[in-house]
């Protein structure tokens, strides 16, 4: 008899955690290589924002990243984005970004998390910027005009909302 096993990993591009969780999970994913299924779904942190985040959420998340970097050694984080970003409270952007990849190429679902995490903590780039995915996406070897199109389109939108639910 056969058992199937899967893997649920429930994550959000734009989680600081997971993004110091990343080289665990990646032995994680080469350890059950073969063994198991592993499923990304989208946890979706903080819906469609256009306003600043708000101050105090800026000190909050910047204190997260001072303790992830004590707790997780090794993990970066490009604390410029909080000065040159224009940071919003919004995750979802991002992770249309991973739907639409994932729907134009299923190999591109992995290196667009991976270019979004790096975008976000390490180039100080803004992933709720639908500029920033799209160039994103482009430098992946997406079509930039389809990806454009599937970014905020009615189905990933539902997509999203399917996922997060």
């Amino acid at each position: 008899m056969t058992t199937t096993r899967t893997l649920i990993y429930v994550h959000d591009p734009m989680c600081s955690w997971c993004w110091g969780f990343r080289p665990t999970f990646e032995r994680l994913c080469d350890a059950l290589s073969g063994e198991a299924t592993v499923m990304r779904l989208l946890g979706g942190l903080a819906a469609d924002s256009d306003q600043p985040m708000p101050a105090e959420m800026q000190t909050r998340l910047q204190d997260t990243w001072r303790r992830i970097q004590q707790r997780i050694p090794g993990t970066e984080f490009n604390f410029d984005f909080w000065r040159d970003a224009g940071p919003r409270r919004s995750t979802w952007p991002a992770c249309r970004a991973v739907i639409a990849a994932r729907r134009l190429d299923s190999d591109a679902e992995a290196p667009m998390i991976d270019a979004i995490q790096r975008a976000y903590y390490l180039l100080a780039l803004n992933p709720s910027d639908d500029s920033t995915l799209i160039s994103l996406a482009t430098q992946l070897g997406l079509d930039a005009d389809r990806f454009a199109q599937l970014l905020n389109a009615p189905e990933t939108r539902q997509a999203l909302a399917d996922e997060v639910a």
